[in-house]
């Protein structure tokens, strides 16, 4: 209970029990449950349903667990103990990812913390113009686009949906047939997951749907052609996006997505700084540093050219692993076009547009309804209500 913060301790007393030494009660297998509450009306609720109870202790300010039975004490240390406890994972670590990442996960797991910075976000679906009960069409069109082994697509159009967004399914065979153009769309999004098994490498075989079918293709050259749309990649889709060349189409040389530095698949909630870009989807978020999900194999930017050629709308809050997950130089999490339209991203902002979806969200925020990461849909929605031709 004390592994998951750095602050603070507990002082147990566990005299109550009948057994005759503390290390018996301590480590005895008996059914029980250890809870802590701030209330005291719950020993009231326990009373009064008859629920046996016994009070062991209390939490401190102390970085330790001072443990008593009578006369016999022992005073823990809690940081020492995770160490401790950590240690196994970090040695079977070295044989996935090497001495060097192993090592330095170890070292850093207890010193990225989580910190938020939310700006002036109020948390209230209407102040963002959000109907969280809307039953009717909004006539701003966005299209899910994915492809066998993609699994993110129900997640990104509900929250399509949730900022006001009409959301149409499109699968790769409905554009490879024709029957699907996406000329009545003015927002696309490719999804994350591992299309086609990831078997020739990230989203390879998704961009060969696009670059050697003519009706796939015509679609998408299509729509970009067009100055009234905008596009999403997500993990998978961010991969797809590089791939395809669709964020910077007027450079020699394009960015690529290769292997973590980890060498294993990433999966964890991190901390990401929203950049000053001109991201239209961002646009209201810069400078707010959120809580976000990763889960990726080939997540780590390549870039041909220096910095400056480059629009970098999102980076990891830590340069050291495992807070950047891959390795990314300059800790890049996403990037979007020169015109601010196109974003491509490797963390799971539709994974974390409701309070409940985070691993650990603000206690202060309790009564919000919306994440902060919402915006960034409601502002694409704007943008294209604005400009849609």
């Amino acid at each position: 209970m004390t592994f998951a913060n750095n602050e603070g301790g507990m002082d147990i007393d566990l005299s109550a029990f009948d057994k005759n030494d503390l290390i018996s009660v301590a480590f005895s297998e008996q059914p029980g449950v250890v809870i802590q509450v701030k209330d005291k009306k719950v020993k009231e609720l326990l009373d009064k349903e008859g629920v046996k109870y016994t009070v062991i202790g209390n939490i401190s300010d102390k970085r330790a667990i001072a443990l008593k039975k009578g006369n016999e004490s022992y005073k823990l240390d809690i940081n020492v103990l995770r160490d401790l406890w950590y240690k196994s994972s970090y040695l079977l670590d070295r044989r996935q990812s090497g001495e060097e990442k192993a090592w330095e996960r170890y070292q850093n797991y207890k010193n990225q913390a989580l910190k938020f910075d939310f700006g002036n976000f109020t948390g209230k679906a209407k102040d963002l113009g959000i109907d969280m009960h809307r039953r009717t069409p909004s006539g701003v069109k966005a299209a899910v686009i994915r492809e066998k082994g993609c699994q993110c697509d129900r997640e990104m159009a509900y929250a399509l949906y949730t900022a006001g967004f009409d959301v149409k399914d499109v699968h790769m065979t409905d554009l490879v047939s024709g029957r699907e153009d996406l000329s009545d769309v003015n927002m696309i999004v490719f999804v994350g997951g591992f299309s086609n098994s990831d078997v020739l490498g990230s989203a390879k075989g998704w961009a060969g749907a696009f670059l050697y079918n003519e009706k796939a293709r015509t679609a998408l050259e299509n729509f970009y052609k067009r100055p009234d749309t905008m596009s999403l990649g997500v993990c998978n889709g961010c991969q797809l996006m590089t791939e395809l060349d669709l964020i910077y189409p007027d450079h020699d040389k394009h960015p690529r997505m290769i292997h973590n530095d980890s060498h294993k698949f990433e999966s964890g909630f991190v901390n990401v700084n929203i950049e000053d870009s001109n991201s239209i989807m961002l646009s209201t978020l810069k400078g707010r540093r959120l809580g976000v999900w990763i889960a990726h194999g080939e997540g780590k930017f390549n870039f041909p050219y220096g910095k400056e050629k480059y629009n970098i709308a999102l980076t990891y809050s830590y340069d050291g692993y495992p807070a950047n997950p891959n390795g990314s130089p300059w800790s890049v999490a996403g990037i979007c076009s020169a015109d601010g339209r196109h974003l491509a991203m490797m963390p799971h902002l539709e994974r974390a547009f409701l309070p409940w979806q985070w691993a650990y969200y603000p206690q202060n925020r309790k009564n919000d309804e919306v994440a902060p990461w919402i915006e960034a849909f409601v502002n694409a929605r704007e943008w294209i209500k604005k400009n849609k031709k």
